[in-house]
Parts: structure tokens; C-alpha cells; sequence
């Protein structure tokens, strides 16, 4: 199934959703390490990483919503995606509240609940990776319909919120 939402032909949640991972995660190995050296510069950068993180799985999560619309009722995609979207929203909040709750402290130090909190928020975004992996690999969600191991390239731009829109390329 061909993504509803794409930059120069690839599915723009496919490419916004490197972005919430790896800052997301980042966080949570840099407070690791302020923790462990007793350092705030990294419990700072940590908790500024989780701010850009949320903020570009927000946007990440408005593409991914467009391609979801677009999945089949009754799918086992459908299903599948819905976990992944409910997962992810989730973890959002759940790092959103770890970075509230350690805004008033000092070098950002996140204390034990707003830590406890990403831990569990970066255990969600794995299970919630699988599952969009699943979405693509597995069930082809926001894969070309013509894709193949020679398919030429296709530079596709927009948001088409009906079947068979943007196919020319």
C-alpha cells in the first residue's frame, strides 16, 4: 500500500521518524552517562533532546496518521498500525512528563519517577519500532505499489488522500 504522504517519492513518516528515535534515545543514554559522572552538561542536553524528540514525533505522527487513514478496515494492518499509533502516543507522553517534571531542576537532573518514566517510554519505542517495521517490511505500508528490485526512481511530492492519487511521477 502506497504512502498517502511523500518528499520526492518516500513516505514522509518513513523519513521523519529517524529523528524522534534517535533524539529520544539519545536522551536517555546521555542522562545515563550525567547520572553516572555526576555531570549536568549531559543530563542538560539529555533533557533538551527529549523536547526536540517529542516535538518531531508529533510531526512525525500527523504523516503517520495520514498513511494509517489510508490502511483497509478490517486489516491485520490496520490493527497492527493502530498499536503502533496508540504505542507511540504513549511513549510521547510518557517522555513529555519526565521532561516537565525535571524543568525546575537543577542541570535538569531527572530524579527518579521522570527517569523511571523514559526507561519505560524507550521500552514502548522499541515494541513500537517492531511494529512499524512490521508495517513496512512485513505488510507494506507506505511501500510503492511498483517497487521492485529495478524500479526506476520516482520523485512523487504531496499529500493525496485518495487511492490512486500522485501515482504519476
Amino acid at each position: 500500500m502506497e504512502s498517502r504522504a511523500k518528499a520526492a517519492g518516500h513516505a514522509i513518516h518513513q523519513q521523519l521518524v529517524v529523528f524522534p528515535l534517535g533524539l529520544l534515545t539519545g536522551a536517555v543514554v546521555f542522562d545515563i552517562i550525567g547520572l553516572v559522572l555526576n555531570d549536568g552538561r549531559f543530563t542538560t542536553a539529555g533533557y533538551l533532546m527529549i523536547a526536540a524528540g517529542v516535538l518531531m514525533g508529533l510531526l512525525a505522527a500527523v504523516f503517520g496518521l495520514i498513511d494509517y487513514l489510508a490502511v483497509p478496515k478490517e486489516s491485520r494492518a490496520k490493527r497492527v498500525g493502530r498499536l503502533h499509533g496508540i504505542g507511540n502516543a504513549v511513549m510521547l507522553v510518557l517522555f513529555a512528563v519526565s521532561w516537565f517534571l525535571r524543568g525546575g531542576n537543577e542541570d535538569y537532573l531527572p530524579s527518579t519517577l521522570p527517569f523511571v518514566l523514559e526507561l519505560l517510554a524507550i521500552v514502548i519505542a522499541t515494541g513500537t519500532a517492531w511494529l512499524g517495521g512490521e508495517l513496512v517490511s512485513r505488510l507494506g505500508v507506505g511501500v510503492d505499489d511498483e517497487a521492485n528490485l529495478d524500479a526506476p526512481p520516482k520523485l512523487t511530492t504531496g499529500i493525496f488522500l485518495r487511492r490512486g492519487a500522485g501515482r504519476a511521477g
